[in-house]
């Protein structure tokens, strides 16, 4: 299984950014995405999951703002990220479970300015 992830950059606060996650070796449709992100000196968290019934969840502090969704032809998962704010900076990273096993992309920078 493979994970690739891309979209990350610099964006000021207000402004929006869409995450994207491309997956391989794995039977996608079947598999719940998540998206989790870690800021710097801080622990990794769960941000967004959606699963293969397209079921979504998010944490308390980016509902609202964010929205996944999944592309199943395309086999990839996205974040929207709307609204922006500092606290959002972090490197996001797509997370999948797969055969028992955790499968993590490789992370994307998401850096916001004031």
């Amino acid at each position: 299984v493979q994970l690739q992830a891309c979209g990350g950059g610099l964006v000021q606060a207000g402004g929006s950014l869409r995450l994207s996650c491309h997956a391989s070796g794995m039977l996608f449709r079947d598999n719940t995405m998540d998206w989790y992100r870690q800021a710097p000196g801080k622990q990794r968290e769960l941000v967004a999951t959606i699963t293969s019934s397209r079921n979504t969840n998010y944490t308390g502090s980016v509902q609202g703002r964010f929205t996944i969704s999944r592309d199943n032809v395309r086999r990839t998962v996205s974040l929207q990220m709307n609204s922006l704010k500092l606290e959002d900076t972090a490197t996001y990273y797509c997370r999948t479970v797969s055969r028992l096993r955790d499968f993590w992309g490789q992370g994307t920078l998401v850096t916001v300015s004031s």
